[in-house]
This record gives C-alpha cells, structure tokens and sequence, in this order.
C-alpha cells in the first residue's frame, strides 16, 4: 500500500477517483491516519449527504462511532493494478530486479522511456503516476 502523502501528491497532481467496493483510503485526520478503509456495501458505503455531496456511510458499530465522511475528507490509496491502469499506454513494463528492488518504465509523450525504481511494486508505479500526471 503506497503512502498518504503519495496519495496525496496524485490527487492534487490530477487523479481523479471514482469511488467503487474495494477501494481503500484513509480519512487523514488524528489517529484515523493511520487506518486504511475499505469500501464495500456491508460495511462502508457511498451516498449523498442532504447538500448531494458525496458522501461514505459507515454502518453498524464496526467503525467505532463514525456515521459518515465527506469523499472530499477521504484520501484514495490506489492498488497496484489501479496505479497501473491510470498510467495507461505510458506503462511499459514492471521488473524486480535481483536486489528485490522494482523498476517502472514508462514512455513519455515524446516518446522517451524513462525508469523508476523503487523499493516495492506499488511505490515504482505511484511514482511513474506522477512523473506521468506531470508531463501531460
């Protein structure tokens, strides 16, 4: 799982979430920073609050006394294959080297490649999603 600040360097760089079951993220206030959500219709679903904002409810009493939170309070931390799949044609290949270390390439639009490497899978690709959101 990437980070909280990686996330949020992808969101103000331009990724745009569609919130769906099994995405995770995190509501990046006090010790809730720290915990990672999953959406899913038994537990955390989506809505709309009385002004139509989006909105995700928790039910039950399995998120301790949350009832909801605003989608704009809520951080995405995207999966590897969603890091993937937002790159789109400018993922060219993911290694792991003999070190375990993982390398990115991607391809500018200018048609240069470009490598990223990084010491796990999830965090090469966020890091090739932001050299990408960049150069677009």
């Amino acid at each position: 799982m990437i980070d909280i600040d990686v996330a949020r360097k992808l969101q103000e760089a331009g990724l745009v979430w569609t919130p769906a079951d099994g995405d995770l993220f995190v509501i990046d206030i006090g010790e809730l920073r720290d915990e990672a959500f999953m959406l899913s219709s038994m537990v955390i679903e989506r809505g709309q609050g009385r002004t139509g904002v989006p909105l995700f409810r928790f039910n039950g009493t399995t998120e301790w006394a949350l009832d909801s939170v605003e989608q704009h309070e809520a951080v995405w931390i995207p999966r590897e294959d969603q890091l993937r799949e937002a790159l789109g044609a400018a993922f060219v290949a993911l290694r792991r080297s003999e070190d375990g270390r993982f390398t990115v390439t991607l391809v500018d639009t200018d048609g240069a490649a470009r490598e990223v490497p990084a010491p796990q899978a999830e965090d090469a690709l966020a890091g090739a999603l932001l050299i990408h959101l960049a150069t677009r």
